[in-house]
């Protein structure tokens, strides 16, 4: 990729490598170092000559000229900032603590007990039905679910089974309890093809015409299931059940986080549980149930006839 005199500087060559050390995934990387070229196109300078009010304005031009949303506008105030204070050791600066990008509240969708039923019991492949039921009674991302290894089921020395997650956003590792009976179908499934990997081993292309069945396919697989595979399938039976169009197999997700809520599991056990690095992330679910006010509301009343002795 060609780039123009003014984006090849020094100052960008030492925090393309600086970024290179960062555990960042491949795209965040590509997207800082680019974001710091176009600022020095604009200026066609080094931007590690840039003053604090000119970086000011350059934001200014990107919110008022460029009309630059929420999520582009992130992305340049952290390249930049990783740019200017991590990587070039530049300080006193107060132009990223005043760039404010508010966050919108958006609420995501959620779905009843009932419509998550309806929409579990039209998936008509197995394989595909247990992951998808999995993602619900754990909580997981799709990515997390079609990972899953058979070694991560821990259940054969306590009462108490548990999920390892390994690896999910953010790089963490987790552990989500399972029920007896989730750990039943998990098993019931793995005994069908008993891959010695994956608990969803993806069947692969062409198994049809090789003329194998989807479980013999699965039984030699040399990856796990395809998240667009789990994606296209959930599409297929949310318009079978008619639950709410701009449901997505995520949503499961979040069902699960408003479910155990609603049935009193703490909101620090429930982020836990999501895989979230902070409570924040969590609290939106308080938003999605009415649930928690009623209790609440029991709860004052409790400690008020307590305090009153009657």
């Amino acid at each position: 990729m060609i780039h123009s005199n003014h984006s090849n500087h020094p100052s960008i060559a030492k925090f393309q490598q600086f970024v290179e050390l960062k555990d960042y995934r491949p795209p965040t990387k590509k997207e800082y170092v680019r974001y710091v070229r176009k600022c020095a196109e604009h200026f066609a300078c080094d931007p590690l000559t840039l003053t604090e009010d000119q970086l000011r304005g350059y934001f200014l031009f990107l919110r008022q000229v460029k009309h630059y949303s929420r999520s582009p506008m992130k992305a340049a105030k952290f390249s930049l900032r990783s740019f200017f204070v991590d990587c070039h050791r530049v300080t006193g600066w107060t132009v990223f603590a005043e760039l404010r990008i508010a966050e919108p509240l958006v609420l995501p969708v959620v779905l009843s007990r009932q419509e998550v039923a309806a929409v579990l019991h039209a998936v008509r492949e197995p394989r595909l039905g247990v992951c998808l039921e999995l993602i619900y009674h754990c909580g997981l991302r799709v990515g997390e679910a079609v990972r899953v290894e058979v070694r991560d089921l821990h259940e054969s020395r306590t009462e108490n089974p548990r999920l390892h997650v390994r690896q999910g956003k953010g790089g963490g590792d987790r552990f989500v309890p399972m029920s007896p009976r989730l750990v039943e179908g998990l098993r019931h499934w793995w005994r069908q093809h008993q891959h010695p990997v994956w608990l969803f081993p993806g069947p692969g292309l062409g198994w049809r015409e090789r003329g194998h069945t989807a479980l013999e396919a699965a039984a030699k697989a040399t990856t796990h299931l395809s998240g667009s595979a789990v994606q296209n399938t959930f599409r297929l039976a949310r318009a079978q059940s008619g639950i709410n169009p701009a449901a997505t197999p995520h949503t499961l997700r979040h069902s699960y986080a408003t479910h155990l809520l609603e049935e009193g599991v703490s909101l620090l056990q429930i982020s836990r549980y999501l895989g979230h690095a902070s409570l924040d992330t969590t609290v939106i679910y308080t938003h999605l149930t009415s649930v928690s006010e009623a209790r609440t509301r029991a709860a004052l009343e409790t400690l008020h006839r307590q305090l009153h002795g009657h």
